[in-house]
């Protein structure tokens, strides 16, 4: 197998515009990197813009890890039009008179849609039904039913409302666990005031401790000037323990450790060699520590 032109390794934050699937964002990067071995930690939609976090050649294993961070959104909700797709991309309803529509109701609404709740995704998502993609079905036709899943509304708060053109625009700021749908929260606000709702903008600011204020466009990305190291991305979200030369052959060759310092500690941890290099990521049973997913020891850092 040829290897990669770019052989570095880490994690890359992009700020992707509209009107982009994060597919064409990896397509470009991989362009831009010189590598084919670029993949994403969660899927944005092509009317969102914001953070995508990106792994790079081995630093794609460290996307398992990402994925289930909790995120941050801005979002504007329209009120008095619901959507197919729970957003502005899709086909719009008739408008519905939203004079009834006030604060309190609209507080109400919001607060039985924070903490731990039970959501169903929108018919237009990305999630597998039968092995097919459930927008795939919803766009030919097919009535789609997906489950409800919990999910958890850590935050969800009112910046502003304005009225327009007879209906009522909510700026939002949400914080929420992985796998939440903002565009059902949309729709959901909107049911529960019988007036409908959709998204009409969305903006993902937080991918757990990342921030799209760290990020890159497309357009003046420089991949190796703005690579996160995997020992870098591991110890902020990880608990760290620095490993002698011997112990990172054992790793490497699949062998547990015996490491009494580490008995308790929950999670990964990033085991880092002499050299500060991540070797893997390690989980501890009582004392005894085995590889979850080990890292090449020679691989090139930016």
């Amino acid at each position: 197998m040829k290897p990669p032109t770019n052989p570095a390794s880490g994690i890359l934050l992009v700020d992707k515009p509209k009107g982009l699937t994060s597919h064409d964002v990896v397509s470009r990067t991989r362009k831009i990197a010189g590598t084919r071995k670029i993949g994403h930690a969660g899927t944005l939609d092509p009317m969102a813009t914001g953070l995508l976090v990106l792994g790079m050649n081995s630093s794609t294993r460290l996307l398992t890890f990402l994925v289930g961070l909790g995120k941050e959104y801005f979002a504007t909700i329209r009120l008095g039009q619901s959507s197919d797709t729970d957003d502005a991309e899709g086909t719009l309803g008739e408008p519905a008179d939203t004079s009834g529509v006030h604060g309190a109701a609209v507080a109400a609404g919001i607060a039985a849609l924070t903490g731990e709740i039970s959501q169903v995704p929108s018919s237009f998502s990305a999630i597998k039904v039968d092995g097919k993609r459930a927008y795939s079905l919803a766009r030919a036709g097919e009535d789609v039913e997906l489950r409800a899943r919990t999910v958890t509304i850590a935050a969800f708060e009112v910046l502003e409302t304005r009225e327009v053109d007879g209906f009522v625009d909510l700026d939002v700021r949400v914080e929420c666990s992985s796998g939440t749908y903002i565009r059902a929260l949309a729709r959901d606000l909107g049911l529960s005031l019988g007036v409908g709702g959709h998204l009409t903008a969305l903006r993902r600011s937080k991918v757990g401790p990342f921030d799209v204020a760290q990020a890159s466009t497309l357009a003046d990305l420089v991949v190796n000037d703005r690579l996160l190291t995997p020992a870098s991305v591991a110890t902020t979200l990880f608990p760290a323990h620095r490993l002698d030369e011997q112990s990172v052959i054992d790793l490497v060759h699949g062998k547990r450790l015996e490491i009494p310092e580490l008995a308790g500690t929950d999670g990964p941890i990033a085991g880092l060699g002499p050299d500060g290099r991540l070797v893997g990521l390690l989980a501890a049973n009582g004392a005894t520590v085995k590889p979850l997913v080990n890292f090449p020891t020679d691989e090139v850092l930016a």
